[in-house]
Order: structure tokens, then sequence, then C-alpha cells
């Protein structure tokens, strides 16, 4: 037997299993809230920024700036390609399982002057730069773990482009990008033969997570668990082949509706009962038993069961 619902009637479905819509919603919420505090593993970005520029100070004429400018926008398509070969992801993987001193201070050049008699005088000596042994963590990340990782962004017609790492540890995805971006940088020079490279903005460490978005998580699923028991109330009431009203006897099976049986609370019953036996008490043979002080008998409630 096929059943149509139409709109009111979901409504008045709606109005009738609200509590039961709500109570689904509340535990899909709270189940969403507590996986994405509990189960799933979080992670952090870190971004470091990279400027595609030539340095070329020899030129004056604006038409050939410009066209620098362009090639520089156009060569970052494929430095996107370089920074995430091969090549560079090893490089970055090694360093990050044994990290190589950190300059302190770079070396500085000797100075020279000459007199003027020509005699090339030293004016400053020369120092050699001061490194430290890096006190950064080692991370043992291969290339392919790297690959998915990095994230590469840049802005149309712009001469800066983004490298964002995503991790689990937040200081590890700072780590990761900055050297990232060292190694592309002097790896660049030995590739493509040119020093256009300038790191802008070196990445710093995030403790605000990306992901999972908990707030997001948990409002889909109160959104899903209302769902849920929306279904299930229709469902239920689809389902149901229980008589809830005259007109499915009448229309649908052809009966005729003889009267209606008028459901009586307890205290009018008792009043009823009261009224007959003081009836029988006056009057033993006649057949008609008539209660006195009947007006007290309440009026039978309208809650009936139709026949």
């Amino acid at each position: 037997m096929e059943q149509s619902i139409s709109l009111s009637q979901t409504i008045g479905i709606i109005r009738k299993h609200i509590l039961v819509i709500l109570i689904w919603g509340f535990i899909f919420g709270i189940g969403a809230w507590a996986l994405a505090t509990f189960v799933i593993t979080p992670k952090y970005s870190a971004e470091t920024q990279l400027l595609v520029s030539r340095k070329n100070t020899n030129s004056v004429d604006n038409g050939a700036q410009y066209a620098d400018q362009q090639a520089d926008v156009q060569m970052i398509t494929t430095y996107k390609d370089i920074i995430t070969n091969q090549v560079i992801l090893d490089k970055v993987s090694d360093e990050l399982k044994n990290p190589s001193t950190e300059i302190v201070k770079p070396a500085v050049k000797a100075k020279y002057e000459r007199t003027y008699t020509g005699k090339r005088v030293l004016v400053q000596a020369a120092k050699p730069a001061v490194t430290k042994q890096s006190s950064g963590r080692t991370y043992d990340i291969s290339a392919d773990q790297l690959k998915k990782s990095i994230k590469i962004s840049n802005q149309q017609n712009s001469q800066v482009f983004g490298v964002t790492v995503t991790m689990a540890d937040p200081e590890e995805a700072a780590r990761v990008a900055n050297i990232c971006a060292r190694v592309f940088k002097s790896q660049i020079k030995k590739i493509m033969a040119v020093n256009n490279v300038t790191i802008i903005s070196k990445a710093t460490v995030n403790k605000r997570k990306v992901a999972p978005r908990t707030g997001l998580l948990t409002v889909g699923g109160v959104l899903l668990g209302v769902v849920v028991g929306l279904m299930y109330a229709l469902l239920r009431e689809l389902t149901d082949r229980t008589v809830k009203d005259e007109t499915f006897l009448t229309d649908t099976l052809g009966l005729t509706n003889l009267g209606h049986v008028s459901k009586i609370s307890g205290q009018g019953r008792l009043s009823i009962l009261r009224g007959v036996s003081e009836g029988n008490h006056h009057d033993h043979g006649d057949k008609t038993v008539k209660a006195e002080g009947s007006s007290r008998v309440r009026e039978p409630k309208h809650l009936s069961n139709r026949v």
C-alpha cells in the first residue's frame, strides 16, 4: 500500500517528533565535536615568502626593466614546479635529518685603499664567518611526505610567491618551510644560472590549528543529526499501519461509520456507577436504571476510539 504525505502532514510529524529530532542532532553534534577534538590529528601551517626579482642595476631603460619584471613573473610558474621537485626535496629531507651549522655573522672581505703614491694599504682586515651548531630538532621526513605537505601560492602578476607547509607540529611546519626556502634559493643558482630569488619573510611558529575546523565540523554533525532524526520520524509514520481517522475506513476500505464510542475518565465512570447503584436501591423491578444526581456526572471526553 503506497502512502503519500502532504506538507501539512509533514509539519505535523515534525511537531510530533521534535524532541526526538533535537536529541538526534545533539548526539551527532557531540560526536562530531569529540571526533574533531580527540580523534583527528590537528594540523598546523607555516608560510615563508620569496621574491623573484633580477638584481640588475646597470639598466636604466624603463622598457628593459619592465621586460625583466615580466620575465620574473613568468619564471614563478617554473619555480613552483622546481621547488616541489625531487632534487630540492631530497636536499631538504637531508637537511632536516642532519642540520648544518648556522651562520651567525657572514664573512667580511678585506678592504684596501690606495694612497696618492699608488700604494695599496689595508683599511679593514678580513673576518671569517661566525657559525654555530644548529640547535634545531631533527626530523625524519621523506621527499614524498614533503611534497604532500607543501603548497605553493601566488597572486596574479605578482613577483612574490608563498611556500606553505602543513604538519602535525607547528614548530616542524615552520622549520620545514624555512629550510625549503633556503635550499631552493641556493639550488636555483645552479639549476637556472640566475640569482633572482630573495627570502623576504621567514616562517614563524603558529600554534593555531588549521584542521580540523572544530566549529564547522560540529555544526555539520548537528545538521546531519537533525536530518537523520527527521528521516526516522518520517519512516516511522510511513510504516505505521494503525488507523488514525475515520476517512481511512470510509474512503479507503469503503466501510460505514456506525458511530463513536467515547472515552470516559475514571472519575466519570465512578459517578455513573454510583448513580446506577442508587437507582437500583430505590427501584429493583424497573428495567430502566436512573441515576440520581446525574448532573454531577462529567461530560465524556471526546478523545474517542472510533469504529
